[in-house]
C-alpha cells in the first residue's frame, strides 16, 4: 500500500489530482484509514492512474475519463483514442490555416506599406 504522497511521486499525479479523482470517483483509494482519514492506494490502482495520466494528457474531459472508467473492460478506449486523435488532427489543420491567414493578413499590411 502506497500512501497519497507516495502514489502520487510514482504516478505523476498530484495529491490534490488523487483527491479530486477520488471525489467524482474516478480513482478511488483502495483503503482510507478510519483514524485519521489518510489515503492508500494499492498496485491495482497504479495502471489506473497511469491511464487517467495519459487521457488527461490526450485531453480527455473528466466526463470522457469518467466514461472509459466506467467501462471496465475498456472495450471502447481505442474508439475513443481514435477519435480523440482525429479532433486533434482536426486542430491541427485548423491552427495551420490560423497562421496561415494571419501570414496573408500581415503581408498585405506589408504590400500597403510599399505602396505609399
Amino acid at each position: 500500500m502506497y500512501k497519497i504522497s507516495e502514489f502520487a511521486e510514482i504516478t505523476g499525479l498530484t495529491k490534490e489530482t488523487l483527491r479530486y479523482y477520488a471525489e467524482v470517483k474516478l480513482l478511488e483509494p483502495a483503503y482510507i484509514d478510519p483514524h485519521n482519514n489518510y489515503r492508500y492506494y494499492d498496485d491495482g490502482s497504479y495502471f489506473l492512474a497511469i491511464l487517467l495520466g495519459k487521457l488527461r494528457r490526450f485531453g480527455f474531459t473528466i466526463q470522457e475519463m469518467i466514461s472509459v472508467m466506467e467501462d471496465e473492460s475498456f472495450y471502447h478506449l481505442e474508439d475513443l483514442l481514435i477519435q480523440k486523435r482525429e479532433n486533434i488532427q482536426l486542430k491541427i489543420e485548423d491552427l495551420r490555416k490560423q497562421t496561415e491567414e494571419i501570414d496573408d493578413f500581415l503581408e498585405s499590411g506589408r504590400e500597403d506599406e510599399n505602396d505609399d
